[in-house]
């Protein structure tokens, strides 16, 4: 009996100490961090669909509120993302013998910029950083019809990539 109660203990303590190691997903903030905002971005990229850039933009919101312990605060904030979509295209890829394209490639790249607004707190990226990713689709297949699941697939490897590089120092 009191052997079971020894082994309790010890794992409930075990479970306390290693509660206090674990970190959101390996992520390194600031302590003096505690606010971020995310500006609309902007849509630059003359064949995008509109809704690109606001749908990116509020997408990494949710990311961020989601897997930090920041908070989003639009007034000085102490962190702030800002960026634009530079460029959308479609590039043929994987050429058939007799010049026919198997394979088309969508391609997002956005600009962000990382700023840290708290004075002597590292981690602002000193320029906007580019960030793309692409996804392909077979050549009979219409653009528009695969273009919301392209771009879903798409974004959700930039939200990595942004993500990654703001918070893991990647």
């Amino acid at each position: 009996m009191m052997t079971v109660r020894i082994f309790l203990s010890w794992i409930v303590f075990c479970i306390f100490v290693s509660g206090g190691c674990y970190s959101f997903k390996g992520i390194s903030i600031d302590p003096n961090i505690k606010t971020f905002n995310v500006l609309n971005f902007e849509n630059t990229a003359p064949n995008a669909p509109p809704t690109l850039a606001v749908d990116f933009t509020e997408r990494l919101k949710d990311k961020v509120r989601t897997e930090t312990p920041l908070t989003l605060k639009t007034d000085e904030p102490d962190a702030e993302f800002t960026g634009r979509v530079v460029d959308y295209r479609v590039i043929p890829v994987a050429p058939k013998p007799g010049e026919f394209v198997a394979l088309n490639r969508l391609e997002i790249r956005f600009s962000i910029s990382y700023t840290v607004n708290k004075e002597g707190v590292p981690g602002s990226w000193p320029n906007e950083k580019s960030f793309s990713h692409f996804a392909e689709f077979p050549n009979d297949s219409d653009l528009l019809t695969v273009q919301d699941q392209l771009i879903t697939d798409i974004t959700k490897q930039l939200l990595e990539d942004v993500f990654n590089a703001a918070f893991n120092n990647w």
